[in-house]
């Protein structure tokens, strides 16, 4: 599931339209806190059109609020202004930007966040070592944070069930696109059936696999005139090209 991830720029420009500015008082700095709290206020109407649904899964959005360095001297502003930096995500670790934009001194800083993006998903059971094929008994559901890594979660089963293990698994860990690879069809050198067909005819010819070939993959195959042709390795030991 490519995912990703989610980067969702009309969410941004929605928040943006939500809360323009935030009135301080012109006398005094931005109180201990206020700042943080004043981003956290402006993420919230963003996080469920951010987050939504991933893979037809429902997901339940949550914002960890970081803190500005306690170092940090801000001059009075009257107004502040939150916003998303271009081609910020809200999900996993991300920031909001505050910009002073009525006082003597402007200023910006960035608060760091962590958008979190709760869900079901599939998670290992016990230790599975490395090349392993995965069987229905190796994971078990439970809810977690599919922000927590990049890799896209494997909310279906059909997508690691008897696929293999890219590495070593802990008990866990949720799975996710990195971890596993699907099943190895031929090895380099094997002899496999090249087919291609159209509108009204098909054809086939067997030549040797370049490399080893993995189903749903690429692969290179040297036909018996020399030629290395590309096509999607399917389970039968046939690679499929498109014309």
């Amino acid at each position: 599931m490519k995912t990703c991830l989610p980067l969702v720029r009309a969410a941004a420009a929605a928040a943006l339209c939500l809360a323009p500015l935030w009135p301080a008082q012109a006398t005094t700095a931005p109180a201990e806190g206020g700042l943080e709290q004043m981003a956290h206020d402006y993420l919230q109407p963003a996080l469920a059109q951010a987050i939504g649904s991933e893979a037809g899964v429902a997901l339940r959005p949550e914002v960890v609020m970081g803190r500005l360095d306690s170092r940090l001297r801000l001059a009075p502003c009257a107004a502040i202004e939150p916003y998303l930096p271009p081609g910020t995500r809200l999900w996993g670790r991300s920031k909001v930007g505050l910009r002073c934009v009525d006082g003597v001194t402007r200023w910006n800083v960035f608060v760091p966040v962590t958008v979190k993006a709760w869900g079901p998903a599939w998670v290992v059971k016990a230790t599975v070592p490395a090349g392993e094929t995965l069987t229905a008994e190796h994971a078990e559901q439970a809810e977690v944070d599919w922000a927590a890594h990049p890799s896209p979660v494997l909310a279906a089963s059909q997508r690691w069930i008897g696929h293999q293990t890219a590495y070593a698994l802990q008990p866990g860990q949720p799975l996710r696109e990195n971890m596993v690879r699907a099943p190895q069809a031929f090895e380099a050198g094997a002899q496999v059936k090249v087919s291609s067909g159209g509108a009204g005819f098909s054809i086939s010819v067997v030549g040797q696999a370049v490399a080893a070939g993995r189903v749903g993959e690429p692969a290179r195959v040297r036909l018996p005139n020399g030629r290395v042709v590309t096509g999607t390795v399917r389970a039968d030991q046939t690679v499929e090209l498109t014309l």
